[in-house]
């Protein structure tokens, strides 16, 4: 026999095999599918049943990357995305041919141009703003577009380090998200906003209470610039935050203050706190132990417990006041949230800046207490229309994400982040190279700011917040546009000039 017969041979052999082991599997699969009583399609159509559920697994890649056109998906479009993967790797943003963009959508912001902008030697640099008068460490804050909360933990020591050496780079702030203050926060010399969540980790006692000593102990961190007490955020008010399992390993549950391995559950709310007094006495307490300015962090939903709360400060006095307030949006996003809040609780942040700016303001309280603008503010034009609106300071968490490397891939919750963005897999975490990924962070902030500069200067200013609402016109449902500042007129006409 030739060798060329042993070979056919051998692979006429491997053949029946293969087809073997396919038919015994399918007959495997068959038994499994018709005896099984959890899933009806597959024990009445045995086998074929199963490819249903492969296709609505493999759907969302599918309409990702094939079927939805650049504005169609959610919760970020191909179109955000791409603009956020070209800022940060430093490429050329601009584009041809003609918006993709739907100018006609009700809501779309459209910033009026000025017949006559400044020239290059006309601008000005957006000058650093001060935080905390009262503080005995004031923060003068120098960026406008900042690093909102993700707490290590949620993501990956990768992923902070590389946040940190961006943030750094590009001169903004980083804000530590509710996990406490770990190692990797402090591997670069970039401002740091530390938050206190409801379980109060990193400074909390053996009873989760606030713990002073501690407070002590991470105000001592030059780094550390400001406080922010968390009380909502806008993917899920009314609920705490949740650390899976799976993602408490030994160095989390030390930095927080948990036990090992088992999933981490926030407290709704701050157990103290029953009222805006109680809230203004724990920040007032926070501000005397540390030193640094204090604020919170909350998601709006009616003007009324807004109007109580700068009531109560006029009442007070204005060293009573927040130094800032972070107003985060009902489209805001987390790792792990409750599907109805996510959908359906809470003000967008397009309402909520309006409002909440209004009150401040019509309060007197302009320039003692600042505004913070979060919640799926990724591009420049999101980030301008809040300045316009009335906030000070904007933050995103997710376009930080995209800039690290993030694909939209939705597993968050898991710990199979295919980007190691926010897993804890050694193996996943490898294809996040802090080196490369630090830069992108700090060229997508820096785009923002001078993309946001350039529409400032468009619409004929010298910078972003010399914009105001007159500034911005919202297209109505027929098609039309109205000016913002006419359709949100301002509650007091000595304020008719303040953003």
């Amino acid at each position: 026999m030739s060798w060329i017969e042993r070979v056919l041979e051998f692979l006429a052999l491997g053949f029946v095999l293969a087809l073997g082991v396919v038919v015994l599997s399918i007959m495997v699969m068959l038994w499994i599918d018709l005896r099984q009583t959890g899933d009806a399609i597959r024990r009445n159509y045995p086998v074929i049943g199963r490819f249903r559920h492969l296709f609505s697994k493999l759907g969302e890649f599918f309409r990702q990357y094939f079927f939805a056109m650049d504005r169609e998906e959610m919760p970020f479009n191909r179109a955000q995305r791409d603009w956020v993967g070209r800022a940060a790797s430093g490429k050329d943003n601009t584009i041809a041919f003609g918006s993709t963009r739907s100018l006609t959508e009700p809501g779309t912001p459209i910033f009026v141009p000025a017949a006559f902008p400044p020239l290059d030697n006309q601008f000005a640099s957006t000058d650093p703003m001060l935080i905390g008068p009262t503080a005995r460490e004031p923060f003068v804050a120098p960026s406008i577009f900042n690093i909102s909360g993700m707490s290590y933990g949620a993501i990956s020591k990768p992923a902070v380090e590389a946040l940190s050496r961006g943030a750094a780079e590009a001169g903004i702030w980083l804000n530590t998200g509710e996990g406490g203050l770990s190692p990797y926060h402090l591997s670069a010399e970039c401002d740091l906003v530390y938050q206190i969540g409801t379980a109060k980790y990193g400074v909390r006692n053996d009873d989760g209470n606030l713990c002073d000593e501690k407070l002590r102990e991470v105000a001592a961190h030059p780094q550390v610039k400001m406080f922010e007490v968390k009380l909502a955020q806008g993917a899920k008010p009314g609920k705490g935050g949740i650390l899976p399992g799976e993602k408490v390993d030994a160095e989390v549950a030390a930095i927080r203050g948990i036990p090992e391995g088992k999933t981490s559950y926030s407290p709704n709310r701050h157990a103290e706190v029953d009222s805006w007094g109680d809230l203004l006495d724990m920040m007032n307490h926070i501000r005397e132990v540390t030193g640094k300015p204090v604020g919170f962090k909350t998601v709006a939903g009616a003007v009324e417990p807004f109007e109580e709360l700068f009531e109560l400060i006029r009442h007070r006095g204005h060293d009573s006041a927040p130094d800032f307030i972070t107003i985060d949006g009902g489209e805001g996003g987390t790792g792990a949230a409750p599907m109805p809040l996510m959908d359906l609780v809470g003000m967008p942040i397009r309402e909520a800046m309006l409002m909440v700016s209004d009150l401040r303001d019509a309060c007197g309280l302009h320039d003692r207490i600042r505004l913070i603008a979060s919640g799926k503010l990724v591009n420049p034009g999101d980030v301008a229309w809040a300045i316009a609106a009335g906030a000070d300071f904007v933050t995103s968490a997710r376009g930080f994400m995209f800039s690290l490397g993030c694909i939209q891939a939705l597993k968050c919750n898991r710990n199979t982040c295919p980007t190691g963005i926010t897993t804890h897999d050694p193996s996943l975490q490898k294809g996040l190279v802090v080196d490369r990924k630090y830069r992108r962070v700090a060229r997508y902030a820096q785009s923002v700011i001078h993309e946001v500069e350039t529409i400032a200067h468009s619409v004929g200013v010298a910078e972003p917040r010399q914009m105001r609402r007159r500034h911005v016109r919202i297209v109505q449902p027929n098609g039309s546009s109205r000016p913002m500042n006419v359709l949100f007129p301002r509650r007091d006409p000595e304020n008719a000039n303040v953003k």
